[in-house]
């Protein structure tokens, strides 16, 4: 019995002993894959964590970035509106009281700017007159004036239609407002140059808004005051546009803390923004934290019970800071969920995987958490191309594989706003491209066919041929010397230097593509219907003017405007009057003198100038002539000149004949000798200027 129950025993404590092994290596092996499990998740976590704030981060840069850029091309567009308008003021094309070019060029710079909501002009006797969008379909015009139907605005209605607007009604409404109380109209009748204002009250009632002001004068009279007004509702509407997370919202205040724009989608000149959010006491906060801040501020704030990241960020205008409030459930709160579900399905995966194998372990588990932590890189270093959903057995993985890639496509929406290219080449580089218009020193030339209205209607459509071959010649040679090509207008090709790459020799190489492009067309035979050769005229000018991305909502184009262009363009038809192919304007002659060889030909009658503008014909770069032998009869010409100048006809006749003799076919000196014998003929008056106008276009 007692030998027998021994054994008993013995036999019932090695199968416990048995069973408590199993358990043992079970336990070691479960305890083993729940520890990895443990560690893997908590470096997930950390990892997570991590990129989730820096995509918080990232998307508050991105949204920074944007809204820098709408406030900076409103600025710019502000800017550039006032100054083509005063340009055209002050050049005399626009007279302040030419009602009709008045309302044409005001409506035009509404339907160009797509941030501009008013152009408003105030006269010093206290007219005044607007142009001022109702939204985006309809635009009216209104004037209030002192001596027609005094007390009384006039409003004109137009609605947009495709590349143009109709006239819709008008009527007239009582009113009070006065422009000569107004404190832009007041500061910037006796200022001397244009500034920003917080403008609230308008024709129309209050309307919170900034106006770049600044006066009109023409030939030094003081006309009255020029006002470019932007409403807050274009900045309320722009920041509806922005997704700030799912949740997350952007907020513009001004420097004394007011709200400037708060997102709403339905916000323009015909309906205020509400201004109604339930983030904006959190931006208000953190205003009042970072009240000694003036540059970028962010910081973590609680607010029942919720966390979230809160930025601010200076604006570039003066005063201006955007907040950008963003809860931290958004990026946190999906990513402990799906760390609950993964320690979940990693605990039953490693019963499975405990009496399974540990290669099974790590087919199912190992293999696709290292696929997804891949994936995390990627969502880390921004790289969101390249994330991809990775299918698994475990729902677990495959829910989080499925979340990040959701993150990224969510990331990838801002694309819509900055390219991800973009975000990545602002972050490295921190360089940020600036559009709108700016006046700078720059060369232009036109270039046209002689003849080519005659050759068109002799030829008919035999021309193209022709006139392709001769486009593509001069694209060519201007391409070849660094120039931009502006526009081809029938047979007319335009083109400038010095922009959008800077050129320091930009009157250089403008005047070498010259030369270049008669070159090229002579040697390329090309010859009318008649066999005669091509000629070609070409006018050059240089000096200040617009340039940059000139147009409408419809179409922009990279143009240059203003009075040198104008120049440049005379100067290629007068080509016909002097016998010419090339002449110059003056500011271009002394860019290139030292290296180009150039006679004076005459002086032409140009506005705003009374002494003319000095015309030259470019001979040849100095590098590619004869000097004296080119030099000597340069030399007599302007000689012969500087006598018709001084009146001495005579003297002057005897030379420009002279000069004939030697070159029958020069065009400047036939039209001089012609000049001489007719003075010497008739005499001239004591107030006679020896200044020539154009007498052909």
């Amino acid at each position: 019995m007692t030998a027998s129950s021994g054994r008993v025993a013995s036999g019932q404590a090695i199968r416990r002993l048995t069973v408590s092994i199993r358990l043992a290596v079970s336990a070691l092996v479960l305890t083993a894959i729940l520890l990895t499990a443990a560690l893997s998740s908590l470096l997930w976590w950390r990892t997570a964590e991590a990129t989730s704030r820096q995509l918080a981060s990232t998307i508050n840069g991105q949204i920074v970035a944007a809204v820098r850029k709408e406030v900076g091309a409103i600025v710019d567009e502000a800017r550039a509106a006032h100054t083509a308008i005063r340009t055209l003021f002050l050049q005399n094309v626009l007279d302040t009281r030419e009602a009709d070019k008045r309302e044409f060029v005001f409506l035009s710079q509404l339907q160009s700017q797509a941030t501009i909501s008013w152009v408003a002009f105030g006269w010093p006797d206290g007219a005044f007159f607007a142009a001022h969008k109702l939204g985006d379909g309809r635009l009216e015009m209104m004037e209030i004036s002192l001596t027609d139907h005094t007390g009384q605005r006039r409003v004109d209605e137009y609605d947009v239609v495709p590349g143009d607007i109709e006239f819709a009604n008008r009527r007239f409404e009582p009113t009070d407002f006065r422009v000569a109380d107004r404190a832009w109209f007041k500061t910037g009748i006796k200022a001397e140059d244009p500034s920003w204002f917080k403008v609230t009250d308008h024709p129309i009632g209050e309307r919170p808004s900034i106006a770049f002001a600044g006066p009109i004068d023409v030939y030094q009279e003081r006309q009255g005051v020029l006002a470019i007004i932007i409403e807050y509702t274009r900045l309320a509407r722009f920041l509806a546009q922005l997704e700030v997370g799912h949740t997350g919202t952007a907020f513009i205040f001004d420097g004394s803390g007011e709200l400037v724009a708060a997102p709403d989608k339905d916000a323009d000149e015909l309906h205020p923004a509400s201004g109604g959010q339930t983030l904006l006491p959190l931006a208000r906060m953190a205003l009042a934290k970072a009240a000694a801040e003036s540059d970028a501020w962010r910081s973590r704030l609680i607010s029942d019970g919720a966390a979230y990241e809160v930025a601010l960020s200076p604006l570039p205008f003066p005063g201006w800071r955007l907040a950008t409030v963003i809860p931290e459930a958004e990026f946190l709160g999906p990513v402990e969920t799906t760390l609950r579900r993964l320690i979940l399905g990693l605990a039953v995966g490693a019963v499975f995987a405990a009496l399974a194998s540990a290669l099974l372990a790590r087919t199912v588990i190992a293999a696709p958490l290292s696929r997804v932590v891949g994936e995390i890189r990627h969502v880390e270093t921004f790289a969101l191309e390249q994330v991809r959903r990775h299918p698994s057995r475990l729902k677990e993985i495959a829910s989080l594989s499925g979340a990040i890639a959701e993150m990224a496509a969510g990331l990838s929406a801002f694309r819509k706003f900055i390219p991800a290219d973009l975000v990545r080449a602002l972050l490295s580089r921190g360089v940020e491209a600036k559009p709108g218009g700016a006046i700078q020193e720059l060369s232009v030339m036109f270039i046209d066919i002689a003849g080519f209205t005659g050759l068109s209607e002799r030829m008919g459509d035999r021309v193209v041929p022709l006139l392709s071959r001769y486009l593509d010649i001069a694209s060519e040679v201007i391409v070849a010397n660094g120039g931009t090509i502006d526009k081809f207008i029938g047979d007319a090709v335009m083109a400038f230097w010095g922009a959008p790459q800077p050129q320091e020799d930009h009157a250089r190489l403008c005047c070498r593509a010259g030369l270049d492009c008669c070159r090229a067309i002579e040697e390329s035979g090309l010859s009318d219907d008649l066999g005669r050769p091509l000629q070609i005229r070409i006018g050059i000018n240089s000096g200040h003017m617009l340039v940059g991305n000139i147009g409408s909502e419809l179409r922009l184009n990279y143009t240059v405007i203003g009075d040198a262009v104008n120049v440049a363009s005379r100067l290629e038809s007068a080509n016909k009057q002097y016998g010419t192919h090339i002449l110059i304007g003056e500011t271009t002659a002394a860019l290139a003198r030292h290296s180009m060889v150039m006679r004076e030909v005459d002086r032409i009658a140009v506005y705003g100038r009374e002494g003319g503008l000095s015309v030259y014909e470019l001979i040849g770069a100095k590098d590619g002539l004869a000097r004296q032998t080119e030099c000597r009869w340069i030399s007599a010409y302007e000689d012969a000149l500087r006598k018709y100048r001084q009146r001495d006809f005579s003297g002057a006749l005897r030379q420009f004949e002279d000069l004939l003799r030697e070159r029958p076919d020069d065009g400047p000196s036939q039209v001089m000798r012609n000049r001489c014998v007719e003075l010497s003929r008739t005499g001239c008056a004591d107030a006679w200027r020896p200044v020539s106008a154009l007498t052909r276009k």
